[in-house]
């Protein structure tokens, strides 16, 4: 009885309500919808984090990574976190203060990378591309001749403006130079081909939520031999802990010692991404990347014969598994997603960074990527386009 009077606030009331949670379409930039088996896979019972059996799930996440992006680095594993997560890692342990950095920028995520870079003391210059163009080649060696930089960021699949990055002939060019390829696949890994080792890419990483329709928490990553060996070589350690490559090596057996507690990893979510990492070798990388081109493709002339206006403009250069479309004239962004939303139990995006008030994003990732939901897609937003008058100016 005297410990209840100390109590000042009572328990909320809305926590005292069964948990309501709508069923919806994610047909937007991500999170995608996780299917039935992912979930259950997620809503298995919780094992302890250094338990054999998911020592074991590690194990068989690291060869589902190493099978998406294409490579037999043994440095490869997922960071509990998101992909933003994972762009942090790549940048704590790759940079150091005063090494130079040179970041492509043609969307929000090279922002992101120039962002966390400068907070590291890097010196960064920047390569810019207006939002829906991509980098060639001969601009990226003009800023490798110019700056000289240790790391080049890129972005290849842009979700903020739809665009696709040609990776080809990058890694090489950046080695000639004496420079690491880094690059951010969160968007585009299992919808468009990359192939880590054969294009000489030092560190890639991904994320759990896009196409392989995982919840978000943990985000494959893998470095090249070349860069190991430049985190081998650091003068300082890496200023974040839990995202110190070295102990996370260990942790997921990478290095060869036996493996030592790092941090209480979360361990359902590594079930949903093993789930989601098995559903795409099931499928086989190929099949998914045309399943997703395939879709992009029809969604793509869906929207043209609509008489809507694609961001980007060249076919090559669109992102398969998020469009981009500009915001139809005398209308506002944010009435055309409310109406899908509230009429329809879908989401698509409105623009993001650079792009923010000027397109609408479709995403089709995974198992999100069907004729059926091509088809949907495209009723729905005609659907608005016909009824949201008010937003007309």
């Amino acid at each position: 009885m005297a410990t209840s009077l100390l109590l000042r606030f009572p328990p909320p009331q809305e926590l005292l309500r069964p948990l309501a949670v709508p069923d919806r379409l994610l047909l937007g930039p991500g999170p995608s919808n996780v299917p039935s088996r992912i979930q259950a896979a997620g809503g298995r019972q919780l094992l302890g984090h250094m338990h054999s059996e998911v020592l074991q799930v590690m194990d068989e996440i690291k060869a589902g990574i190493q099978y998406a992006f294409q490579t037999q680095n043994r440095l490869t594993l997922a960071v509990s976190g998101s992909g933003h997560c994972a762009m942090e890692a790549a940048l704590f342990n790759l940079l150091e203060h005063g090494d130079t950095v040179l970041v492509a920028i043609n969307g929000i995520w090279g922002q992101r990378a120039a962002n966390i870079s400068r907070r590291l003391g890097a010196n960064v210059y920047e390569l810019l591309k207006p939002p829906g163009k991509y980098f060639t080649p001969q601009d990226i060696e003009q800023g490798l001749v110019q700056h000289k930089p240790l790391v080049l960021f890129i972005t290849h699949g842009e979700s903020s403006t739809g665009v696709l990055q040609p990776l080809e002939g990058l890694g090489e060019l950046c080695h000639r130079h004496g420079c690491l390829l880094l690059v951010d696949a969160v968007a585009s890994l299992g919808g468009a081909p990359i192939f880590m080792d054969q294009q000489e890419i030092d560190v890639l990483y991904s994320g759990s939520q896009k196409v392989l329709n995982a919840p978000p928490g943990s985000a494959p990553i893998s470095f090249s031999e070349r860069a190991r060996e430049k985190l081998l070589r650091r003068k300082t350690k890496p200023p974040s802990f839990y995202l110190d490559m070295g102990l996370l090596a260990n942790y997921w057996g990478c290095d060869g010692e036996p493996r030592r507690y790092h941090h209480t990893a979360p361990i359902n979510s590594f079930f949903s991404l093993r789930e989601g990492l098995a559903m795409l070798a099931e499928l086989g990388l190929e099949n998914s990347w045309e399943r997703h081109r395939a879709n992009c493709t029809q969604l793509c002339q869906g929207l043209l014969d609509m008489g809507l206006e694609l961001f980007v403009k060249e076919e090559v250069a669109r992102l398969p598994t998020i469009t981009t479309v500009r915001v139809p004239e005398g209308y506002d962004w944010k009435d055309i997603t409310a109406f899908l939303m509230d009429n329809h139990g879908m989401e698509i995006a409105g623009g993001l960074g650079p792009t923010v008030g000027q397109v609408l994003r479709i995403g089709l990732m995974g198992c999100n990527s069907t004729r059926g939901n091509v088809d949907r897609v495209l009723r729905a937003l005609q659907d608005a386009l016909n009824r949201c008058h008010r937003s007309r100016l």
